[in-house]
């Protein structure tokens, strides 16, 4: 098993290695669209709706960076990826920016060759268990079968957490959220672990939500967040600072309502202009125009717009901001200043 972990690696990192220097916003330009990879479907994050377009909050920012540089948000092909194919995929050129439930560490920013270019998430793997189990607590979870995505750090958490409490569980294994959910359902494991923002959206789509119970534990940190391959710095620097575009923009109080009515008349706040694009040249500084952010920002607003719209307490996710609320508001999100 660590043998086959041991190549996998490899594999990743050489194909890493053969693409990391391409300019890559040159082939996007060339194509004419961004190949942005997803998850196969989680509510609220990223699932194809009933006439097959894509929605939800990972699919914002690759309908923001795909705005930043064609100045539509629709330039873009979703390419669904599993815990399994998402590093491959992007080692290997066939997408140019991963946007999924993927979690920032050591091993994959150094070993696997790529740069993450912030957090647009922060998170913590749970549990989530029928109410009629009568478990209370993930240590009460000894002698369980749990079912679990192969190839994510959520597969490594939950070894430490039962080695730690010195309790056993039988894993069984998947690769989607959507064959999770099945099994989980059809009695096939007794829990169902992954970041808690996940469970929360695969138990809104239940046809008995009040039936099923999310544990109190957070068992690890999950910083998430869109990446990029190692070795195009400009490439890294648009997806980067398209993200921090969304982010200030909540900040700044620059909203998809007063976005036009900002950028046709000026104030005297000058972040927000260089924000908008009618001051200064920060768009010639990443290859762009200078409307990028302004761009980036139509495509679906503000990070708290696209935060409330997809998994916000107002949808059946049932999302409070928590830890992903604004710096000024007690939470982390915080950008670098657009100067």
């Amino acid at each position: 098993m660590k043998k086959s972990v041991f190549f996998g690696a490899l594999t990743v990192a050489g194909l890493a290695a053969g693409v990391a220097h391409a300019a890559t916003l040159d082939d996007v330009k060339a194509r004419g669209s961004l190949n942005c990879g997803v998850t196969t479907g989680l509510a609220g994050f990223a699932a194809p709706d009933a006439n097959g377009n894509w929605e939800g909050f990972d699919v914002a920012v690759c309908r923001a960076v795909a705005a930043a540089i064609f100045g539509d948000g629709t330039k873009v092909n979703f390419v669904p990826t599993t815990g399994q194919t998402r590093f491959t995929a992007l080692a290997s050129g066939e997408i140019d920016v991963l946007a999924r439930n993927t979690t920032w560490t050591f091993s994959r920013d150094t070993d696997l060759k790529f740069d993450f270019v912030g957090v647009n998430y922060y998170d913590g793997q749970g549990f989530i268990v029928p109410k009629a189990l009568g478990v209370s607590s993930a240590k009460d979870l000894d002698g369980a079968t749990v079912c679990i995505q192969t190839g994510t750090t959520t597969e490594l958490n939950l070894a430490d957490f039962f080695r730690i409490n010195n309790i056993s569980y039988e894993p069984v294994p998947i690769e989607t959220n959507a064959e999770g959910q099945q099994q989980y359902l059809a009695g096939a494991c007794d829990a169902y672990t992954t970041d808690a923002s996940g469970l929360a959206a695969t138990r809104a789509t239940f046809e008995a939500p009040a039936d099923h119970i999310i544990l109190p534990e957070i068992i690890s940190k999950e910083p998430l967040g869109p990446l990029v391959r190692h070795g195009d710095n400009a490439w890294g620097d648009i997806v980067m600072w398209t993200m921090n575009a969304l982010i200030a923009a909540e900040e700044l109080g620059v909203t998809s309502a007063n976005i036009a009515e900002m950028s046709a008349a000026p104030g005297t706040n000058p972040e927000i202009n260089r924000l908008l694009g009618t001051e200064g040249e920060l768009g010639a500084m990443i290859g762009l125009s200078n409307d990028w952010a302004k761009n980036a920002i139509m495509a679906s607003g503000n990070y708290g717009e696209i935060f409330e719209k997809n998994i916000g307490e107002t949808t059946p996710i049932g999302l409070a901001r928590g830890l992903n609320a604004q710096w000024t508001n007690g939470g982390l999100l915080y950008t670098p200043p657009f100067r």
